[in-house]
């Protein structure tokens, strides 16, 4: 019910594994570049574009810097001055860091232990700081995403863990297991994104959210042996050889239920099935896995191939 426009830099256009997607019309540009114009006459911003994930982020600091946090708070503030009401911006559970056993609510102190999480934790804070009566952002601190998309992501834990047991016949483990991580569901995300699209803004006007169920806050071992269950003859390792990962928190979802109605449908067993199917189905392949799905991998083969320079803007970019 909703019309739809993209803005993009494509910088994964192409990375899809089985039948390509219908998208919507889109703008190819840099979100460090979008122009008030590309932004006039929409309702609502949905803002996911961010270097997206840790070991991206720690590479390159400063440009995630500048592309998650600068041109984040550009974006909302063009937004603003041209008259878009609502702006929804994809933050992250990773905002809680090293949060021990208890259950954080999105109250809880921020513990951000890299520049990916330090820069959401800015623009939440740049971004509450110019709500008003005609601006309404809103926060989704979405847990780890898992789930097949045409677009496959193979580097976060689920979809990784997979991926190398049906490649492989392991479940490959390189911490030592015992970190928890919250985990949701890419059409969950979706669901959530669209439930706050439409909320009284009275409600959501400024708030946070935790996007993700209790049902899915497992430890690092406990989704290795998930997908054990589901990727037939596949055996579980716990390597260690990575050492211990600080990054550990246990997330509360109950104020999105409370005050949205929304809960999240997807179990990250019948997510692993998912995968398995899709991986299976569509002929992955070990190169595929470990260079055209994986976000560092693919921006360094950019560069090298000479598309992207070295502030990971397109080189003469195509129309």
């Amino acid at each position: 019910g909703h019309d739809v426009a993209g803005l993009d830099n494509g910088y994964f256009a192409e990375c899809v594994l089985g039948p390509a997607p219908e998208d919507p019309p889109a703008v190819r540009a840099d979100l460090r570049d979008v122009t008030a114009d590309q932004l006039t006459g929409f309702d609502a911003i949905i803002h996911l574009a961010a270097l997206s994930n840790d070991p991206l982020g720690s590479l390159a600091p400063e440009i995630t810097h500048d592309i998650n946090h600068h041109a984040s708070v550009r974006l909302a503030t063009l937004a603003k001055q041209v008259g878009v009401g609502r702006f929804l911006y994809a933050s992250t559970c990773s905002v809680y860091g090293s949060a021990g056993e208890d259950l954080v609510t999105e109250d809880a102190p921020l513990r951000p232990l890299t520049p990916y999480a330090e820069s959401k934790v800015r623009v939440e804070d740049d971004l509450a700081a110019i709500a008003d009566t005609g601006f309404t952002p809103v926060f989704l601190r979405n847990a780890t995403a898992f789930g097949f998309s045409p677009r496959l992501r193979a580097d976060i834990v689920l979809n990784n863990l997979v991926g190398h047991a049906v490649l492989t016949g392991e479940v490959r483990v390189l911490s030592d297991g015992t970190p928890w991580r919250p985990l949701v569901h890419a059409q969950d995300i979706a669901r959530a994104f669209l439930t706050c699209l439409t909320a009284p803004r009275e409600v959501i006007d400024c708030r946070a959210y935790n996007v993700g169920t209790e049902t899915n806050n497992l430890t690092v071992s406990e989704i290795a042996d998930a997908v054990g269950d589901v990727v037939p003859g596949s055996r579980v390792v716990i390597t260690g050889e990575s050492g211990p990962d600080p990054r550990s928190y246990r997330v509360d979802f109950s104020r999105a239920r409370d005050e949205l109605g929304y809960e999240a449908q997807w179990s990250i067993p019948d997510g692993a099935a998912e995968l398995y199917r899709a991986y299976t189905d569509y002929g992955l392949t070990a190169d595929a896995f470990t260079n055209r799905f994986t976000r560092l991998k693919h921006l360094q083969y950019l560069q090298s191939q000479g598309e992207l320079d070295v502030t990971m803007r397109r080189i003469n970019a195509r129309a």
